[in-house]
């Protein structure tokens, strides 16, 4: 589907404040969008709960053209179980690191690569050359078998092969855009409560045809095709599959989620004001617990 294209990662988040630091100090993101829900997700975008949520785009320009994070936030939660599903998100940005030394924010090594670990544990490559474009090159997921999952996300979701080597492969939409790395860890992934979800934009017309090719070879859909509303926003329609593995991947209709996508001027506005009124913490605290851990 050489019309699709990538829009961003899902990650749960459990205390806001130190989130919105990280990504706006840190990572040197902005924020392009902030919502606030009563009520769970029919598309369970912010997981497997019922209460009230909240969602935040951030990352360094508009989703039209950027990939970007999308971070949900559930009131009664304080911090989530992290599997080995996710390995992390790669950054090509001198800026980065430097803006961590700034803030005095820990910087470790992995495999020669500088990494940084949001408040919530996700992990966050850094590597030093400056590109043009989307600073976000790749996500990076894990796998059991590398062969079989390159079958579904090539010959099912439509991807082209990158590259492949002996435990990695590296595939996309695009040679402009955000990739998909899949690393092959031998054994069965675990998603424990943290997992997240990624995302990707084509035509609405395809939705139906997603579907229906998943169908005929037995992939699990975990969502079928469903309208899903923004109160005062554009109407978008999904599909949300899971792969050979389990993770979760959703499938929009680009036309709809271009006109929701647009960046709000008021973003940081909106997500400051929810921080500030968000009293949570403090009930909890008069009742003598601890938010919940998932």
């Amino acid at each position: 589907m050489a019309t699709a294209r990538a829009l961003h990662f899902v990650f749960k988040v459990g205390n806001r404040t130190e989130t919105a630091k990280f990504y706006r100090d840190v990572l040197g993101m902005k924020f392009l969008r902030h919502e606030e829900f009563d009520e769970g997700c029919k598309a369970a975008c912010n997981g497997p709960y019922d209460g009230k949520w909240s969602k935040s785009m951030v990352g360094y320009g508009p989703e039209d053209n950027h990939f970007v994070i999308e971070l949900t936030y559930n009131y009664g939660i304080g911090s989530y179980r992290l599997g080995d599903d996710f390995r992390g998100i790669t950054i090509s940005s001198s800026e980065v690191l430097e803006r961590a030394k700034k803030a005095n924010y820990p910087v470790t090594e992995e495999n020669g690569v500088s990494v940084l670990q949001s408040p919530d544990g996700y992990k966050f490559f850094v590597a030093p050359e400056k590109v043009s474009g989307d600073p976000v090159q790749k996500v990076s997921l894990s796998c059991s078998n590398l062969s079989k999952s390159i079958e579904y996300w090539n010959k099912l979701c439509g991807m082209d092969v990158f590259s492949k080597e002996d435990k990695t492969a590296l595939l996309g939409f695009g040679n402009d855009q955000c990739k998909l790395e899949l690393v092959d860890i031998g054994q069965e992934v675990d998603h424990a409560t943290a997992s997240g979800r990624v995302a990707f934009a084509c035509p609405r017309k395809q939705l139906p045809e997603i579907q229906k090719r998943m169908e005929a070879a037995g992939q699990k859909i975990l969502t079928p095709l469903l309208s899903l509303d923004t109160p005062g926003k554009a109407t978008v329609e999904v599909v949300i599959l899971s792969d050979p593995d389990g993770h979760e991947i959703c499938f929009v209709g680009g036309e709809a989620f271009k006109e929701l996508s647009q960046v709000d001027p008021k973003a940081d506005e909106l997500l400051d004001e929810a921080i500030k009124n968000d009293k949570s913490d403090d009930w909890f605290a008069k009742k003598g617990l601890q938010k919940g851990v998932a």
